[in-house]
């Protein structure tokens, strides 16, 4: 346990390190942002047409209330932190591939109904808004990546169990008892032609 928890947070900084060079920001970060917020105007337009994308920012045309999507909102950090813990247990890097795909999946999927959810909140209560957005949906996407690890862990451990050998039904062996190495014939025993009783010496006659 200790030895996954010193690499989980080996990794984890490796990885908020790298997503903080200037080439990560400007040819990964910004880009899934604006496809972030892209994926989100594009579903609330199905009932609400005065959203709106503009980069990384979901607007309101009629309005002008509008949220942009910043660090931190765009589920890149939860998917490291993720990413970190599956890379860091023990498992098959095929079983880590399918961890990394559904997990960003996950997070992602539920982080498009975070943007959504404050788009409106915003709309309606700032105070509300502040609430859900520093504390609220913080804590529900954290939750979500400790689920979506467990989950995880808890499929690679019926992937093992399957792919192990069934028991054998045949009891087992009884062990085996040491015989007593046999004696030769007089071995052993005790001669009854022998005498084995004192001798008394005879007293000398005065």
């Amino acid at each position: 346990m200790l030895r996954f928890f010193l690499l989980f947070l080996s990794i984890q900084l490796s990885l908020f390190g790298l997503n903080m060079l200037n080439w990560v920001q400007q040819h990964i970060v910004l880009p899934w942002t604006a496809t972030l917020a892209k994926i989100c105007s594009s579903l609330v337009v199905w009932f609400d047409e005065t959203a709106s994308a503009q980069g990384k920012v979901l607007w309101n045309t009629a309005t002008g209330f509008g949220v942009s999507i910043e660090a931190g909102c765009n589920g890149i950090e939860a998917c490291i932190v993720l990413f970190a813990a599956i890379i860091a247990f023990p498992s098959s890097w095929k079983h880590k591939l399918k961890g990394f795909v559904y997990g960003f999946i996950a997070i992602q999927a539920l982080n498009v109904v975070r943007v959504i959810s404050l788009f409106y909140l915003g709309q309606w209560n700032m105070s509300v808004f502040n609430f859900a957005h520093e504390f609220l949906w913080q804590g529900l996407i954290m939750l979500d990546v400790l689920i979506v690890w467990l989950l995880w862990v808890r499929a690679g451990a019926k992937e093992r169990e399957a792919n192990e050998p069934p028991p054998s039904d045949e009891p087992p062996a009884p062990p085996l008892v040491p015989s007593a190495p046999r004696m030769g014939h007089g071995e052993g025993s005790v001669s009854h032609s022998l005498d084995l009783s004192p001798h008394v010496r005879p007293r000398p006659s005065v």
